[in-house]
């Protein structure tokens, strides 16, 4: 078994991205933005379910923040590739800002809808679309590439504990004070995000000239091209897939797990959160490391086999402290894989078509969401409040086999 030219360990993890300059206002917007990001997540569903006894209403909200990456993730990615993408993110967030801060108004002037979340959240992650994928591109020209794995791990890590430990928990004190304070600091996170990226000075990339007539369908069917032909790519985009059908399966059952077969409660349920949340934290600290030790590819099997494991205990073993310290190594290896495989992308893919390899990547995985949570609930439904996590770990163990041409020469 070799390791791809990606995995040789002494040049990956040498580097360590610098926190003046570029990186430094980039780490930062995406911080403040999770924040806000944290806020709004937490607070949406509380005045959704104010506004409506219907179950099918309230989790309509949820599906409208899915769909857009279904409709629309490809596109982005293509216009990701054709814009400066620093500009394009400061602009997104300017028009987000703007958003919020009217509906922030409507909530404090008592004229908000049901009709009026879906499209919100709709709208923003339309927008968000954009911005992602041209963040993913944006990363590789204000970091050095030896650095990448680091400065991917020190984003993701800043984000989690933001939006995490730090938003989701301000939200009562927030609505306690004002219904519509939440979403107007969400604005206002927005707006600092959008600063903060503008004054990003990077170099401008190169682009080779665009052939006259060259169509958005065809940009998109090239990045398409180039995700497929790289097996490494191909073996972790299939992967992916596979793995968020399962997470999503676990994530729409978790709280019936908790509640009604571990029979924990509403505390139980909130200690296996923090469990997650804090080994995610200590998953992002530890995963430049890691891969150093051991190679991307290596520690991405690593990962989804201990994942697998613990999936395998958390449906077995009927035990409030059991599923805790599964659910915080659970979230840790979750935070390896992100980790790499942000990284792996940005090292593997051409610089004019990071946008959109990294779009069809992301489009194929959400698409797998909604598909995960129906399968969650119709396994709990017809075999118990366990098998969701059991279903889950089967295919977090067919994410190591799609893994396995990636490892292996």
């Amino acid at each position: 078994m070799t390791t791809n030219d990606s995995d040789l360990r002494p040049a990956v993890e040498s580097a360590v991205p610098s926190w003046r300059g570029g990186f430094g206002r980039l780490w930062s917007a995406a911080v403040v933005s999770r924040l806000g990001d944290g806020l709004r997540t937490a607070a949406l569903p509380l005045l959704a379910v104010g506004l409506t006894d219907s179950p099918l209403l309230v989790s309509l909200v949820t599906a409208a923040g899915f769909l857009p990456w279904i409709l629309f993730g490809l596109l982005g990615g293509a216009i990701a590739d054709r814009v400066d993408q620093r500009r394009a993110m400061w602009a997104v967030d300017a028009v987000r800002c703007a958003l919020m801060a009217c509906f922030a108004l409507a909530v404090w002037l008592d004229e908000v809808g049901v009709a009026l979340l879906l499209v919100l959240a709709f709208v923003l992650t339309t927008l968000q679309t954009l911005f992602d994928n041209a963040a993913t591109a944006l990363l590789p020209t204000v970091v050095p590439t030896a650095g990448l794995g680091r400065a991917n791990a020190r984003l993701m890590t800043g984000q989690t504990i933001a939006g995490t430990f730090l938003g989701a928990p301000l939200v009562p004190l927030l609505i306690g004070l004002s219904a519509g304070l939440p979403f107007a600091v969400d604005a206002a996170t927005y707006l600092l995000a959008a600063a903060l990226v503008a004054s990003i000075r990077s170099a401008p990339r190169e682009r080779a000239p665009r052939p006259p007539g060259r169509t958005l369908r065809q940009d998109i069917a090239e990045g398409i091209r180039v995700l497929w032909r790289d097996r490494v790519l191909r073996s972790l985009c299939t992967a992916n897939t596979v793995v968020n059908i399962g997470m999503s399966a676990l994530i729409a059952t978790l709280v019936l797990h908790v509640t009604g077969w571990l029979h924990a409660g509403h505390s139980g349920y909130a200690a296996v959160l923090t469990a997650y949340g804090v080994g995610s934290v200590a998953g992002g600290l530890a995963a430049g490391r890691i891969s150093e030790l051991v190679g991307r590819t290596r520690a991405l099997v690593a990962g989804l086999v201990l994942q697998s494991c613990a999936l395998i205990v958390l449906g077995t073993v009927r035990s409030l402290p059991v599923a805790v310290v599964v659910l915080a190594l659970f979230g840790a290896m979750g935070m390896l894989w992100n980790v790499n495989e942000v990284t792996l992308m940005q090292e593997r893919t051409p610089a004019a078509l990071l946008g959109r390899v990294s779009a069809a990547n992301r489009t194929l995985s959400t698409a797998g969401a909604p598909l995960g949570a129906l399968l969650g609930g119709a396994v709990a439904a017809a075999w118990g409040l366990n098998t969701p996590a059991l279903a889950a770990a089967a295919l977090f163990a067919c994410g190591v086999i799609a893994l396995l041409p990636a490892v292996i020469n």
